[in-house]
């Protein structure tokens, strides 16, 4: 993955993102051990502190855990986790925006409803 420097979104939350979505991917395994601070700063070519500070917000949001002198590791549900956050967060606020920009094209519910029913086959 590469980050986006010119993203309006901090450098550590993309990094917090990408080690979701490894999680998601299954690339990274519920007690399996997540790359260091320094091995992020290496891979995407940041300041290990940034890659710090990504890796503490999925600590406090119980994704991962801490071993002494062992590193950090993928907690046990997390992946069920990333998906119910994504889901209510993300997934929300875009369909927010979808049901919006549809009322100001005068598209009706059930219009709406057909063309996403539509893309869902397609897709």
């Amino acid at each position: 993955m590469n980050l986006k420097q010119e993203s309006n979104t901090p450098i550590y939350i993309q990094i917090a993102e990408w080690i979701e979505n490894e999680i998601i991917a299954d690339q990274l395994l519920e007690n399996g051990k997540v790359f260091s601070q320094y091995q992020l700063a290496e891979m995407f070519n940041i300041n290990p502190a940034t890659a710090g500070k990504g890796l503490a917000i999925l600590l406090e949001n119980g994704i991962l855990y801490k071993k002494r002198g062992l590193g950090m590791f993928v907690q046990e549900g997390s992946k069920e986790l990333i998906l119910s956050k994504r889901h209510n967060e993300k997934l929300s606020n875009l369909a927010k925006e979808i049901v919006e920009e549809a009322k100001r094209l005068f598209v009706s519910d059930s219009e709406l409803i057909e063309l996403i029913k539509k893309i869902q086959r397609e897709g």
